[in-house]
């Protein structure tokens, strides 16, 4: 039978507004009952039904509430994500899932024994890119792929005055865009043999990373993951070679760029993207232009809503999600040794 599920988040920041409580809102299996904002009310203006507390012991103290959206800084996920497992909630935590390795473990060991759900928020991949990229491979339309290099670059000259780049506690580019661009490679090609990394400071007056070039080693190909925040061309997305062809995209997936202007993930043609950023298939029969599929962040929420009442199991699963950490440990480890790592 059909339920709501009620659900408390912590943070309204850009995660909290854009990410989750539109899809919230629209999706009818879940309810956004309460959230912690220390001084704001924005999710109130946002939808008045709404309720603002200001503490996460608040908000877990509230028996209905069902799932704990943990939408607050890196440095505060395992704690937040704890409490919220140890009163009985799922929980759902934005990338990172945690700070390290050891964090992670713990919180998969604490659901499992309760019986709940604990997931990262993966929704990269319901990226019109990264579903696409998907049909190509099951088309087989390029082969077997022998090398897969994903780009996620920014221009962000300037350091920000915030703990993404100040506070070393889950800080860094590697801990905040790396969780997307490793749990893609996972989910098509499974855990890597080695792996290796070169993450740096390219900024000037930078603290922490702001480049990393993450390389996974698999028996039968390479998989290339990078990031930059001094790239002023930063539209090249994936270059993917495989035995039959090649498959090149441009371009950011258009929802996080819709919900910014306030329309509500229910609108006709949800996530489709323009012409102009559709993939580029080469062959040695030609060069052709791969439409995209339509980016879909429901289908998280749709597989999270089944997985919590227990119809099927949650898609990101546990042992993904601590590839995805072991990895970035072993990226930075790397770096420093220089030298390649095994998995």
């Amino acid at each position: 039978m059909s339920r709501t599920i009620q659900v408390g988040l912590i943070g309204f920041g850009l995660s909290g507004r854009y990410f989750h409580a539109p899809f919230l809102t629209v999706n009818p299996h879940f309810k956004l009952a309460k959230v912690v904002e220390r001084h704001r009310t924005d999710a109130e203006a946002f939808d008045p039904t709404i309720q603002t507390v200001r503490s996460h012991e608040e908000l877990l103290a509230d028996p209905d509430l069902d799932l704990i959206i943990v939408g607050s800084p890196n440095d505060t996920h395992y704690s937040y994500a704890k409490a919220a497992l140890e009163a009985g909630k799922h929980v759902l935590i934005e990338k990172p899932f945690a700070n390290s390795l050891e964090q992670a473990r713990e919180l998969l060991d604490l659901a499992s024994k309760k019986g709940l759900v604990v997931i990262p928020y993966q929704n990269r991949r319901y990226d019109a890119d990264f579903l696409t990229i998907q049909q190509v491979l099951r088309e087989n339309q390029i082969g077997d792929v022998v090398e897969f290099e994903c780009r996620y670059d920014r221009y962000r000259p300037d350091i920000l005055d915030s703990w993404k780049e100040k506070d070393p506690a889950g800080g860094g580019n590697l801990f905040n865009l790396g969780p997307h661009l490793i749990d893609q490679a996972i989910a098509l090609f499974g855990v890597p043999e080695a792996v290796s990394g070169d993450v740096r400071i390219i900024r000037k007056g930078g603290i922490l990373d702001d480049y990393f070039d993450v390389r996974l080693v698999y028996a039968d190909k390479r998989v290339i993951l990078k990031s930059s925040m001094l790239a002023v061309d930063n539209s090249l997305r994936y270059i993917i070679h495989g035995t039959k062809g090649s498959f090149i995209k441009h371009g950011l997936d258009v929802q996080e760029e819709t919900q910014r202007k306030n329309i509500l993930p229910d609108t006709p043609d949800w996530g489709a993207e323009p012409e102009s950023q559709y993939g580029t298939l080469t062959t040695p029969n030609g060069r052709f232009t791969f439409p995209s599929q339509p980016g879909n962040y429901h289908h998280f929420y749709d597989n999270l809503y089944r997985a919590i009442v227990g119809e099927i199991p949650q898609e990101v699963t546990p042992e993904q999600t601590l590839a995805v950490i072991r990895i970035i440990e072993l990226a930075g480890e790397s770096s420093k040794q220089k030298k390649v790592l095994a998995f």
